[in-house]
């Protein structure tokens, strides 16, 4: 049986929650937009229930705002449980059978624990994890129905969260070049009306402050942390470290 697939993406980005992503790494998603490539997010859980929100129906609704925002192409949200989010083989499937129709080259997920924040995100890199794995494995058809394998080429993580200034204890860190995307970002993340009322507007001066730190560090106006999951390698050193300036 032949399965109709959709146009496949250059990267998709797994969070365990509606905004988990944009905060993270909103401003890199719509900068690989503006540089033509096709980006998708997938969020495992729609994020009810929550405070502030009066239900699923407009947290969707935030987030294809959100989505639109940053120009991706795709986004869907999986129907796993929030709050009881748990690694487990029917999350795991779930996933994989996302990563096996959009094909994306990257994924990107969650990079470890969140202390004092959702204990979800630490499930989710897990299922990321493994969904990435799950992808390529031939001989499951009944558990795919028919589509087809696909092996991702490269998987990043992403930290998410700002309660402690502990530095991530993961290695392949690299900085990403969001200057002309960090508006993007923040109006996206002001998509979540019900996550981000006035009263929490130090959500804006932290995710500003720590991308610009980012940044900085790199000799970019803003910047977003990443982590690679295998070795990076290089094959030209001077156009890698020190590339001409494009727009």
């Amino acid at each position: 049986m032949t399965v109709e697939l959709p146009p496949a993406l250059d990267v998709l980005a797994v969070g365990a929650h509606p905004d988990d992503v944009e905060i993270a790494v909103g401003g890199t998603l719509a900068r690989l937009v503006q540089q033509g490539y096709r980006v998708g997010i997938c969020d495992l859980t729609n994020g009810e229930p929550t405070p502030g929100s009066p239900g699923p129906e407009t947290r969707l609704a935030e987030a294809l705002e959100a989505a639109r925002i940053l120009g991706i192409h795709m986004r869907e949200t999986l129907t796993l449980p929030n709050r009881c989010l748990f690694d487990s083989f029917p999350a795991r499937i779930a996933l994989a059978r996302v990563i096996r129709s959009w094909r994306p080259r990257i994924v990107m997920g969650i990079a470890g624990k969140t202390p004092m924040a959702s204990p979800d995100h630490w499930q989710a890199m897990q299922i990321t994890d493994a969904a990435v794995f799950y992808s390529r494995l031939t001989k499951w058809d009944d558990e795919f129905a028919g589509v087809p394998v696909h092996t991702v080429k490269k998987q990043l993580w992403y930290p998410l969260g700002f309660s402690t200034l502990d530095q991530h204890d993961l290695n392949g860190g690299f900085v990403f070049d969001i200057s002309a995307a960090l508006p993007l970002k923040l109006d996206a993340i002001r998509a979540y009306q019900t996550q981000f009322p006035p009263q929490k507007d130090r959500i804006f001066r932290l995710v500003e402050s720590q991308n610009r730190y980012y940044g900085a560090s790199a000799g970019f106006e803003a910047g977003e942390m990443l982590f690679s999951a295998s070795t990076l390698g290089i094959r030209d050193l001077i156009q890698t470290l020190c590339p001409i300036d494009v727009p």
